[in-house]
């Protein structure tokens, strides 16, 4: 990337101008579904500062009465087999084991929560009191793409994300350089200890973090690694298209795959899309998911909300 790429204003508003530029997208050194790196163009766009937070989205609530997905109860319908106890409004909620548990097993620590919402991201009895500026969670993609919809601007496709992740800077090992901790400092919230039974906490947090304690990338965003997944427009499919055989075929703002090959194939009972989400979050260890990376990735379906999921938006330049 050259120096014209990196430069970006922020807005009143607090979002941040990127202008547009070509980069190579995904990894051919991590996880396979980030490969094969490849490279896109990208026009330019404003991007939100931070995830949204707690008080930005309480707003959209008291403005229009929505409603999240985490409220309401599942309908038999879409699930088909599902045990008719478990069909209640509650969202996934991450709760760790008291000792060491297998690592194939993520039931060992995560739990469907009944009454858990972005109100109350601990269940029953929970409430954001204090959290105000920490990322709103329990947000299913559809509610997301609302308070998009409400503010004016839209999810941004997850070659836009990567982008503006990256913060000017490309071919690092991380969004701000080769060392994980340079000097010993905390880049962002991520795991420390043995997960998922241990969080020693190095870096101030056990879960969320206010959206700005960590310092911001080379675009001056912040959380684009940790804290919270961020949900993006693209349909989820499980590897990247390769590089255009000529420079002149390089993809413009490339969006995701099909809608139908998006279904989890471990579930074909249950056709429920799937969408990319972003940049890791407090849960990410170096022992169990080094998804703290701007071309990391995974599939979330839309009907799910959980207390590591949040996301930002974008307003588009061209039309």
């Amino acid at each position: 990337m050259n120096a014209a790429i990196a430069e970006a204003r922020l807005l009143p508003d607090g979002m941040v101008r990127i202008q547009g530029g070509t980069f190579r997208m995904g990894s051919d050194r991590h996880y396979a579904e980030e490969a094969p790196s490849h490279r896109v163009n990208v026009d330019g766009f404003w991007i939100d500062a931070t995830p949204v937070t707690n008080s930005q989205f309480r707003s959209f609530v008291e403005a229009t009465g929505h409603v999240t997905f985490a409220e309401l109860a599942p309908d038999p319908g879409d699930y088909p087999g599902a045990l008719p106890h478990m069909l209640r409004a509650g969202s996934l909620m991450f709760d760790p084991p008291r000792h060491p548990v297998a690592l194939h097993d993520w039931a060992q620590w995560w739990t469907f929560r009944f009454g858990a919402t972005w109100r109350k991201p601990y269940g029953a009895g929970s409430s954001i009191k204090g959290l105000d500026d920490h990322p709103v969670v329990h947000v299913a993609y559809r509610d997301a793409e609302a308070y998009a919809a409400w503010a004016g601007k839209a999810l941004p496709t997850e070659a836009e994300w990567e982008f503006a992740a990256w913060g000017g800077r490309e071919d690092s090992e991380f969004a701000w350089g080769d060392e994980f901790m340079p000097d010993g400092r905390h880049m962002a919230n991520t795991w420390q200890g043995s997960f998922p039974h241990e969080n020693t906490r190095e870096d101030g947090w056990a879960r969320t973090s206010p959206v700005r304690a960590f310092p911001p990338n080379g675009y001056g965003l912040h959380d684009m690694i940790g804290n919270v997944w961020e949900w993006t427009a693209d349909f989820w499919s499980v590897r990247h298209q390769a590089d255009a055989p000529k420079a002149c075929c390089v993809p413009q703002n490339p969006r995701g795959g099909p809608e139908a090959e998006s279904y989890d194939p471990r579930q074909p009972a249950i056709r429920i899309a799937r969408k990319v989400l972003k940049g890791g979050s407090h849960l990410c260890a170096p022992s169990y998911c080094r998804r703290y990376r701007p071309a990391a990735r995974h599939a979330e379906p839309v009907d799910t909300s959980t207390s590591h999921v949040g996301f930002r938006c974008v307003l588009r330049e061209r039309g």
